[in-house]
């Protein structure tokens, strides 16, 4: 890195997603939605190139990333019908013959996946959590628990978008038995369905072929007053966003499809922002290093940047909010340009390298730099503004005109207008 690295090779990173062959000859650092990190990264003396992956051409892409210092990864746990399996085995391979990889498919096996909530409900994020490693132990265990302790919430191990993920509540009957269920899929655009028990259980049972777990949580009431994204550079709080989500609520009778089913935008908020002061204490000097020490996971085996999403718990005695953990994110975790943000806080990248003067870990600054596009790249987010960022009574479009002015903040050539920006 130029003025900051002693070795003069320039340090070479890949930034890696899925995507088909005409993809990966076409792609550039301007004309995808991770322009905003090449930029970035760029800026720094950081030569951050495109790798885009297909199970079709696997051998191409790791002799690319064979010549790389190091690999950042962005593909979802489930794409299309497609899983990770044979890209985390080539990940791993890269990893042990040098360049290091973010995040290690061994560290998502450990943070990244559903079970992590049955392994950490110990800490103080957790909840009357319960794991099945197999069909029995879910066929014996699982109706009893749904009798005695109210509405519960199936996750498969390994998912995304809401995919296997279901709220499951026992529909009353004069005799008590539990015959029959009422379902709801937490991906967009699901309804309530009346199913036997039995019936929907068998439905579950392929989820034990990819993920191998399905994890058993406790419904949680305060849904409806939305859930917390944390999010982390490291083991640091980068940032926050709240949202009104609708997964696991019943449409209303205007349909899954009308507005008023649609989730909020996601409010984006710094790392000091006083709302959220309490959770991200507990983060950083409490259930962050206890993670650790339970999954045996060091500080420079991290993910650069990586989320925890929570919901709020039952008050406490004194009447401040709890957190209960319902998922960890780290193989797909984008917030800025191209995912839903448009508007920029008048803070130079300069800044941004000046914080982190000093890091010789290369892995560690780069993780600082993403961090902040992760949340300080977001003042407006579709269709509503991000307190205290935005000008009183801003609109989007307007709001965009002001990123514009700021000469080093041009957007790229990918760059694409949020929904309803004119």
């Amino acid at each position: 890195m130029h003025g900051r690295n002693s070795n003069p090779k320039p340090y070479k990173i890949a930034i890696l997603w899925r995507g088909d062959a005409e993809a990966r000859r076409a792609a550039t650092p301007q004309n995808n939605r991770f322009f905003r990190i090449f930029e970035e990264l760029a800026a720094i003396g950081i030569n951050a190139e495109p790798a885009v992956y297909d199970e079709e051409f696997a051998a191409e892409v790791r002799e690319q990333l064979l010549t790389d210092d190091g690999v950042l990864v962005w593909v979802d746990p489930i794409h299309q019908g497609k899983t990770r399996a044979a890209l985390d085995a080539l990940l791993r391979n890269v990893a042990s013959r040098g360049p290091w990889v973010s995040a290690h498919p061994d560290v998502i096996l450990k943070i990244g996946v559903k079970e992590v909530l049955y392994r950490t409900k110990h800490l103080g994020w957790g909840s009357d959590t319960h794991l099945y490693r197999n069909a029995a132990e879910y066929g014996a265990a699982f109706p009893r628990r749904l009798q005695s302790s109210g509405p519960r919430v199936i996750k498969q191990n390994r998912g995304n978008g809401g995919q296997g993920v279901w709220k499951v509540e026992q529909i009353p009957t004069g005799t008590g038995a539990l015959d029959t269920v009422r379902v709801l899929h937490a991906q967009r655009g699901s309804i309530p369905e009346d199913l036997p028990l039995q019936e929907f259980m068998a439905s579950c049972e392929p989820y034990f072929a990819w993920g191998g777990r399905i994890i058993d949580q406790p419904f949680q009431p305060r849904l409806p007053d939305g859930m917390i994204r944390c999010y982390m550079g490291m083991d640091k709080v980068v940032g926050f966003g709240h949202q009104f989500i609708k997964a696991l609520i019943p449409p209303p009778p205007e349909g899954p499809d009308s507005p008023a089913a649609q989730p909020g935008p996601r409010i984006m908020h710094g790392a000091d922002a006083p709302p959220f002061q309490a959770l991200r204490a507990k983060m950083e000097t409490k259930w962050t290093p206890q993670m650790m020490e339970v999954l045996a996971i060091d500080r420079r085996s991290l993910p650069i940047i990586w989320d925890a999403d929570f919901l709020y718990g039952p008050p406490t005695a004194s009447g401040e909010d709890s957190y209960v953990l319902c998922e960890i994110n780290c193989q797909f975790v984008l917030c800025g340009p191209g995912s839903g943000s448009g508007c920029d806080r008048p803070l130079g990248v300069e800044a941004i390298i000046e914080r982190a003067a000093g890091v010789h870990d290369p892995r560690s600054m780069i993780g600082r730099i993403i961090s902040e596009i992760a949340w300080r790249k977001a003042e407006i987010m579709e269709g509503g503004t991000r307190p205290g960022r935005a000008r009183a009574g801003e609109t989007v479009s307007n709001c965009l005109l002001r990123w514009r002015s700021y000469p080093s903040r041009v957007p790229s050539p990918g760059w694409r207008r949020p929904p309803g920006a004119e």
